[in-house]
């Protein structure tokens, strides 16, 4: 059996990931899709967490610009970050995975609050851990959520799952000749302001030298893939 490039990751799963083509919430279809691969990691030893977004049910930045408070709206947006991980947490259970879903807004009823102590001992016994409700503070996305979390757990990489192959230079979906990059540097990311991560997220990265490897999560097999270290989507990394 092939060895895994990383013994604990971070994939971050946006919101949009969860809405297939339905447009609008939760395909259940996509998450048992994302359930399958990530319960196909098991017979690897790697440890492994998740950082959900929310925006195929609310996103904060849109409503606060129609006119919602931006700090109410920001919050809406970490409760709908919750409702996809149980979302997922519940596909998981079903394929015997172990999973823990942790949020940085205590809501004990229906998950764990975020520990950091207790983190790494769910992902040590190899549990899925699920990090849900950003950072726990408005004004922060789940890119940034996902940068943090990562850092605190002491993990090897975050895998940013996307609709599209890599990071292009412009919009493929736009204009044919867009360049795909391979390999970029964190300023790379922050001075050609390619949609990779938000600003603080790269930044936190490039302080932990984290790297982020960004790739098409759509398309199956493909989170093995980068497990296995295949050479698929963008890698940023200082030192290229």
């Amino acid at each position: 059996m092939r060895e895994p490039a990383y013994s604990r990751l971070v994939l971050k799963l946006s919101g949009e990931a969860f809405q297939g083509e339905v447009g609008y919430g939760i395909d259940h279809g996509v998450v048992e899709s994302l359930a399958d691969e990530i319960a196909g990691l098991a017979k690897y030893d790697v440890q492994v967490a998740l950082v959900v977004g929310g925006g195929n049910i609310f996103r904060g930045a849109a409503a606060s610009a129609g006119g919602m408070e931006r700090t109410t709206a920001d919050y809406v947006g970490m409760l709908a970050t919750i409702i996809n991980a149980m979302a997922l947490q519940d596909a998981l259970e079903k394929k015997d995975v172990m999973t823990r879903v942790m949020t940085a807004i205590e809501m004990k009823e229906l998950a764990e609050p975020y520990i950091r102590r207790r983190a790494i001992r769910h992902l040590e016994k190899h549990r899925v851990v699920i990090f849900a409700g950003g950072t726990g503070n408005p004004y922060f996305t789940t890119d940034t959520a996902a940068a943090l979390r990562a850092t605190e757990i002491r993990a090897d990489v975050i895998l940013k799952g996307t609709k599209v192959d890599g990071v292009y230079d412009k919009d493929p979906a736009e204009f044919p000749d867009a360049k795909k990059f391979d390999e970029l540097k964190y300023m790379d990311v922050l001075n050609l302001e390619l949609k990779v991560m938000d600003a603080a997220a790269v930044l936190l990265c490039k302080e932990n030298s984290l790297p982020i490897v960004v790739f098409n999560v759509t398309v199956g097999g493909n989170i093995e893939r980068v497990v296995l270290g295949e050479k698929i989507g963008t890698l940023v990394r200082d030192g290229v």
